[in-house]
């Protein structure tokens, strides 16, 4: 099943999700791995010292906080989001999304608590991920604008053109506010 969606997005112009030439990821990425992972670990020892020095440290309470600390680190860990020449994806440790760009149908950007973009293909496929991984990487973001321009001229992009666009002008006038700052023409 896949497979055959696979081949559809190739032939409607998209690009398969696989396909590793040119591919751009997430900067920060393993840097919060790393900073899950001492969270996690610190947790863990934080609390076994604790136990430690009250003399209540036993193997299930070992195991406990363990298991707590795996628990840390599985809210903690960050998804990956990786681009390519016409797809987008985003795994994080249970699964993977992918979404051909160039087949987007809509784009949401759905604020609270914890802001998110929602990207949606011709195909059903449909991905979430943080606007702050784009604005971090303006490579993914250069992927993901050049996926919707393409969808949008053949028509498919029928809602959120105006997120992109929006999001797209913000970065830009802070690079161009970060360029005059540095060169101290405020």
């Amino acid at each position: 099943m896949g497979h055959d969606r696979t081949a559809r997005a190739t032939a409607l112009g998209g690009v398969d999700a696989g396909d590793t030439t040119d591919t751009v990821s997430d900067r920060r990425w393993a840097g919060d791995v790393r900073s899950a992972a001492f969270c996690a670990l610190g947790l863990f020892l934080l609390v076994t010292l604790v136990d430690l020095a009250n003399g209540t440290l036993e193997v299930v309470r070992a195991g406990l906080w363990a298991g707590l600390s795996a628990l840390l680190y599985v809210i903690l860990h960050p998804v990956r989001v990786t681009a390519g020449p016409g797809w987008l994806a985003v795994r994080g440790l249970l699964r993977s999304r992918h979404v051909c760009t160039g087949l987007l149908t809509a784009v949401r950007h759905e604020a609270g608590v914890a802001s998110r973009l929602v990207l949606s293909d011709s195909l059903g496929n449909r991905v979430e991920l943080d606007p702050k991984v784009l604005a971090e990487n303006p490579l993914l973001l250069h992927r993901l604008d050049a996926g919707a321009r393409d969808a949008r001229e053949r028509g498919l992009l029928r809602t959120g053109a105006e997120v992109l666009g929006a999001l797209s002008a913000r970065l830009d006038a802070e690079a161009a506010r970060g360029v005059f700052e540095a060169s101290d023409l405020r």
